[in-house]
C-alpha cells in the first residue's frame, strides 16, 4: 500500500470512529428520552414510572391540605409529600417557564416519624408509603392535555375521571399550566420572569390565598 494509500484509509478510519464517538451519546440519550416519556398498556393505563427517584426532585411539604376541614391532627398522624418530574419536562421548563408535552409529575407520600434513631426532636420521613399520584401531561391523548392517575402498588393505573374536583381545583388555581408551582420554590421565580403565571393564581395572590381548594395533588 502505497503511503498516499494508507494516508486515506487513516482519515477516513478517523472520520469513522469521529461519527461513531459522536453518535453514541446522541443515541444513549435519544433512549433516555424515550425512556422517560409517558407509555400506556394497551387498554389505555399508565405504566408506574418506576425509575421516578432518579428524576428531578422540586420540592416536599408536611401536612399539606387544600381543604380548611381536613387537619393533621384529625388523620392521627403527619405526612410528608415529596414531587419530583421527568428531567426532559425540567430543562424545557426552565428555558420556556411552562411544561412541555409528555412532562410526568409524581407525587410520593410517605408517613412521617419522630422517634427513631438519635432523634430528639421534629420529624422525619419514614419507610411507610402512604401513595403514589401522577399528573401526565399527554396532549394527544387526553381531553384538556393533563391527567392523574394513583398507584397503590406499581401495577398500571386507569385515569382518574375528568369529574373528579383534581382537575377543576388544579383549573382553577394552579399557578402554572395547571400545575401548583406556587409550591415548588425553584420554579416559581422561574415563572415570573418567564410571565407564564396562570390569571387563575394571580388572582389567588391578590386575594391573599383565602380561596379554598379541595385536594392535594402534584
Amino acid at each position: 500500500m502505497s503511503k498516499m494509500s494508507k494516508m486515506i484509509a487513516w482519515f477516513v478510519a478517523s472520520c469513522l470512529f469521529l461519527a461513531l464517538a459522536l453518535a453514541r451519546p446522541q443515541s444513549n440519550k435519544a433512549k433516555e428520552n424515550e425512556s422517560n416519556a409517558p407509555k400506556y398498556t394497551a387498554d389505555g393505563k399508565l405504566i408506574f414510572p418506576a425509575n421516578y427517584r432518579e428524576w428531578v426532585y422540586l420540592t416536599s411539604g408536611l401536612d399539606m391540605t387544600y381543604n380548611p376541614t381536613i387537619q393533621a391532627a384529625s388523620m392521627g398522624h403527619s405526612m410528608f409529600d415529596n414531587v419530583f418530574v421527568n428531567p426532559e419536562a425540567y430543562k424545557a421548563f426552565v428555558a420556556t417557564g411552562t411544561w412541555p408535552d409528555k412532562t410526568i409529575l409524581v407525587l410520593e407520600v410517605r408517613m412521617s416519624s419522630s422517634h427513631g434513631s438519635i432523634n430528639k426532636s421534629g420529624h422525619f420521613q419514614s419507610t411507610d408509603m402512604m401513595g403514589r399520584e401522577v399528573h401526565v401531561k399527554d396532549e394527544s391523548r387526553f381531553p384538556g392535555k393533563w391527567a392523574f392517575f394513583g398507584f397503590d402498588e406499581e401495577a398500571p393505573s386507569q385515569m382518574f375521571p375528568k369529574e373528579m374536583n383534581c382537575y377543576s381545583c388544579h383549573e382553577q388555581h394552579g399557578a402554572v399550566d395547571t400545575t401548583f408551582v406556587q409550591f415548588y420554590p425553584t420554579l416559581i421565580e422561574i415563572a415570573k420572569k418567564k410571565a407564564t403565571l396562570s390569571a387563575a393564581y394571580l388572582k389567588d395572590e391578590a386575594a391573599g390565598g383565602k380561596e379554598s381548594t379541595p385536594e392535594k395533588k402534584p
